[in-house]
């Protein structure tokens, strides 16, 4: 980004002056000041898109000064340098927003690397986020968000169990991280089981433990979930899957306080924080007899609803950056939609919500090479997300090897005679694997044993793959 303004502080002159010369070689104007007051007023005048400063200032600790900058100047990158360089100097600037910091001596070279990487990385003014919230493990703004928000600020100082109810691809495990991550067990550790992932046989060893010796195959003693989360946070995704057997020692557990390991006779008492999630209603479990209802009422002392992506549309635009952004971080292209592009997004109905749409921006990424993509290319991709053929490409006879060939024929274009990004082949084998195994669970009810006989698969791949494609799994 040449030609961009650079604001420097740094009290020592000689090394002012050698970063100025530096960088005005590579093309940016500088302006210089040994002060964090100069430094400030330029910034409070509007100027500047970049700045690199001393962390020891003459009149101000610039890590001090960084979080007012950053309210002040949030899509203004900072890079931190500081000859004091101890851990604790490194961690208080990554804490304070500082883009990055470096000790002193630096290769200068060192540095104008850095400098290009944090004008590249510059945040676009549309749909920009404030600093704190871009920090928040949930985005948005929504009166639907704000209803959650408020419910999880009332609950992050307290011990209540949480029941989250929501669609698969709402954020549930998100919501139970930032309960734990801002609550009173902070310091504990977090600890997510999907109950849908752990095979029928293994729940209680998984959950409690066993002793050596408890059946065949265990060796030694192993320490469960509950144990692992001790002073900390229990989250138990996908509760609904969980076997009637187990749900039976579960609620032992949360009305007493303490469980055996399987194939144990001392009790073991644990402080764990109860939260629990499905994406299925439970209530509804209950009166099939799937669901225990005194464990449903001992899970539902709060109940928290996620909303769907569907109801509201109006965080569409934050998300969309939030996922280019987290992108950019592992080296994708940042784009742009035109605001036809970004209407065709709020009007899409999102059966896989949340998720949906951050794979979707991950695919706009890596495969077109334009900056700014519009509605044509969003709809091309909306359709994708369906699984459905556009109107021109409809035959009647449509193999699965031409629906490949036809896919990847439009994405070679679309790179306009250059080659994609390295790892083509895992990107399209993961797209093919996903609706495949979710088709065959489809087909047997959810039950995995048989899906895997249908594809050929060892059991123990299947949920793997599972879990790894991260496919819900619904019981017929």
């Amino acid at each position: 980004m040449s030609g961009a303004l650079v604001l420097l502080a740094e009290d020592d002159r000689a090394v002012r002056t050698v970063i100025r010369r530096a960088l005005e070689r590579q093309g940016y104007e500088v302006r210089a000041t040994e002060t964090a007051s100069g430094l400030w007023r330029w910034l409070e005048e509007g100027l500047g898109e970049l700045v690199i400063t001393d962390v020891r200032l003459p009149d101000e600790d610039a890590l001090e000064l960084l979080p007012r900058l950053r309210r002040l100047r949030p899509e203004v990158p900072v890079v931190v340098m500081s000859a004091h360089n101890t851990l604790a100097t490194a961690v208080r600037a990554a804490q304070s927003g500082a883009f990055d910091y470096l000790p002193k001596p630096f290769d200068i070279d060192q540095l104008l690397a850095v400098v290009g990487r944090a004008l590249a990385r510059r945040r676009p003014e549309p749909t920009q986020l404030e600093p704190e919230e871009s920090q928040l493990p949930i985005i948005g703004r929504s009166p639907a968000m704000q209803e959650v928000y408020r419910a999880i600020a009332r609950l992050v100082n307290t011990d209540l169990t949480v029941l989250i109810s929501g669609e698969s691809g709402t954020g549930k495990e998100l919501v139970a991280r930032a309960l734990h991550e801002f609550g009173r067990r902070r310091e504990g550790p977090f600890v997510a089981v999907n109950m849908a992932a752990i095979p029928r046989e293994l729940i209680e060893s998984e959950l409690f433990g066993h002793e050596r010796g408890a059946f065949t195959g265990a060796v030694a003693r192993r320490i469960g979930h509950f144990e692992q989360a001790h002073s900390g946070t229990l989250f138990l995704d996908e509760i609904g899957d969980m076997p009637l057997e187990a749900q039976t020692r579960l609620l032992r557990v949360l009305q007493q306080g303490e469980f055996l390991r399987v194939g144990g006779t001392q009790p073991v008492r644990v402080d764990v924080r109860i939260i629990a999630a499905s994406h299925r209603d439970l209530r509804t479990l209950v009166r099939q007899g799937a669901f225990r209802d005194d464990l449903y009422y001992r899970l539902n002392v709060v109940p928290l609803r996620l909303p769907p992506l569907r109801e509201r549309v109006e965080d569409i635009p934050a998300l969309v950056h939030h996922f280019f952004q987290k992108g950019a971080r592992e080296g994708l292209a940042i784009k742009t939609l035109t605001p036809a592009a970004m209407a065709r997004l709020k009007a899409y109905d999102w059966p896989g919500n949340v998720r949906e749409l951050e794979n979707l921006v991950r695919r706009l990424a890596v495969l077109y090479t334009e900056d700014i993509l519009d509605e044509e290319v969003v709809a091309h991709e909306l359709v994708h997300n369906r699984g459905e053929r556009p109107a021109e490409s409809e035959r009647e006879v449509w193999s699965l090897e031409e629906a490949v060939a036809a896919y990847l024929e439009r994405h070679f274009r679309a790179w306009g005679g250059e080659l994609p990004p390295p790892g083509l082949y895992h990107r399209v084998l993961r797209e093919i694997e996903r609706p495949l195994i979710a088709r065959a669970l489809k087909a047997t009810g959810g039950n995995q044993l048989r899906a895997a006989e249908l594809l050929g698969l060892n059991r123990n791949t299947l949920r793997k793959k599972i879990r790894d494609l991260e496919i819900p799994v619904e019981r017929g």
